[in-house]
C-alpha cells in the first residue's frame, strides 16, 4: 500500500488556518496579510486590456513575459540603482512560488535553512517539503534579526539562510547596516541569502535596502510580488531574481510545476510597475495612520509593543491566555508561536482592515486584557 511522503507528514496546516477557522462568521479580523484596498484600476485595466487583445490565451515563456520582465528590470534600477538583466528572473505564481523555487533549487537532502523565529510559516514548512532541515534563529528584542546570531549559526551543513524586511510578523525593518553584514557573510560563507521583499514598499520609518545592492558574489537572490505593494493578493504574480545561473537552475522546477503565471496577471502586473505610483503611497501614508492608532490602543491597554517600521502587522508581548480570550469576544488574532517556538507569548495583529473596525476591535482587546490580567 502506498503511504504518504515523509516530507508532506512533516508539515501541518497552518496555525493562521485553525485560527480563522474557530473564529465565528461576524467576528473581527485582525489576522489576515492582505490589504483592503482595491487593485489598482490601472493593474486592472492592464489584464482587461490584454484579455480582450488575445494576448492571455496562450503559455508565456516559462520565465514571463519579456515586457514584465523589463518592467521588474527597471523597477529595480528605479528603487535602488541596481542592474538586472531581464533574463536573471522568473515571474512566479505570488512570492510563495518564489520562495519554493528558490529552496527546491538549493537544498539537498538534510541540508540546513536558517531563518527568524518567530517568521514567516511558509519558511519552515518549504524547507521540510525541500527535504531540508529548518533552523530557526531567535529575534532581537525589538524583532529584527541579527547578523551575529545567523553567522553563528552557520555550519558546513548550511545551504540558505532567509531574510524577510520588512518582516511578516513583526513589522520590523533591518537596517543598512544589517543588510550589508547579511550580504558579507553569504559572500564570506558561500552560502546563499534568500532575500524575502514583499512587503518593500510598506515602510513608515528609514528606507529598505537589500543585501542585493552590497553582495560581491552572486550569493544573494531576491523574492518580490505584487501582492502587498499593489493589494494584488489575489492575482498571484511574484518573482525570483538572481544570477543566471541561479536562475536557470530555479527555471528548471518552474517549467515542470508551473510552465508559466498566470498571464493574465502577467499584464496587470506590468501595468501596475509601469503606471502612476500614487495608489502604493496612499495605502502606505493609511497603513501608517492605522499603526500609530493601533500602537496607542494596545500600549494604552498596557501591552508591551515592539514598535513595527514596516508591512502591516504589530506583534504584542500578552499574557497567558490572551489571544483565547480574544478570539472568544470577536476579534481573530494569531497567538505568536504559530510563527515558530520563540513566538510564544506574543500576537499578530494586522492592520490591514478599516479604521472603524481597529477602533472597534480595539475596544474590544482592552476589555479582554483587562479580563485576563
Amino acid at each position: 500500500m502506498t503511504e504518504f511522503a515523509h516530507r508532506v507528514e512533516q508539515v501541518s496546516i497552518s496555525g493562521i488556518r485553525k485560527v480563522f477557522e474557530a473564529a465565528g462568521d461576524d467576528a473581527i479580523n485582525l489576522g489576515i496579510g492582505q490589504p483592503d484596498f482595491p487593485t489598482p484600476a490601472h493593474a486592472r485595466r492592464g489584464a482587461i486590456e490584454a484579455i480582450e487583445s488575445g494576448l492571455t490565451d496562450a503559455y508565456t515563456s516559462n520565465k514571463g513575459t519579456r515586457s514584465l520582465r523589463e518592467a521588474i528590470s527597471a523597477k529595480y534600477d528605479r528603487d535602488y540603482g541596481l542592474e538586472i538583466d531581464p533574463e536573471d528572473m522568473i515571474a512566479t505564481s505570488g512570492g510563495s512560488e518564489a520562495l519554493h523555487l528558490v529552496l527546491q533549487a538549493h537544498v539537498d537532502p538534510g541540508e540546513e535553512v536558517i531563518f527568524p523565529d518567530p517568521g514567516f510559516v511558509s519558511y519552515d514548512a518549504l524547507t521540510k517539503i525541500a527535504d531540508g532541515t529548518p533552523k530557526p534563529v531567535p529575534l532581537r528584542e525589538d524583532l529584527t534579526l541579527d547578523p551575529t546570531t545567523v553567522e553563528e549559526a552557520i555550519t558546513d551543513d548550511t545551504a540558505v539562510f532567509v531574510v524577510n524586511s520588512p518582516a511578516n510578523p513583526t513589522g520590523a525593518v533591518q537596517s543598512e547596516d544589517d543588510m550589508r553584514e547579511f550580504a558579507r557573510i553569504a559572500d564570506e560563507h558561500d552560502v546563499l541569502c534568500l532575500s524575502d521583499e514583499v512587503y518593500e514598499h510598506i515602510v513608515f520609518e528609514g528606507t529598505h535596502r537589500s543585501p542585493l545592492e552590497f553582495a560581491e558574489t552572486d550569493n544573494v537572490v531576491v523574492v518580490s510580488a505584487c501582492s502587498k505593494t499593489y493589494s494584488m493578493t489575489g492575482w498571484r504574480l511574484g518573482w525570483v531574481a538572481g544570477s543566471n545561473r541561479r536562475i536557470e537552475r530555479m527555471l528548471r522546477v518552474h517549467q515542470y510545476g508551473q510552465a508559466c503565471a498566470s498571464a493574465p496577471a502577467q499584464y496587470a502586473a506590468e501595468a501596475a510597475l509601469t503606471g502612476p505610483q500614487e495608489p502604493v503611497a496612499e495605502m502606505v501614508d493609511a497603513f501608517e495612520q492605522r499603526r500609530d492608532v493601533v500602537l496607542d490602543g494596545l500600549e494604552d491597554a498596557g501591552l508591551e509593543v515592539p514598535k513595527p517600521e514596516g508591512a502591516f502587522y504589530v506583534m504584542p508581548k500578552v499574557p497567558e491566555g490572551w489571544c483565547a480570550e480574544v478570539l472568544e469576544r470577536g476579534v481573530v488574532v494569531v497567538p505568536g508561536d504559530a510563527f515558530g517556538a520563540n513566538g510564544e507569548g506574543y500576537a499578530r495583529l494586522s492592520y490591514a482592515t478599516g479604521m472603524d473596525e481597529l477602533k472597534e476591535a480595539l475596544e474590544i482587546i482592552d476589555e479582554a486584557t483587562q479580563a485576563v490580567r
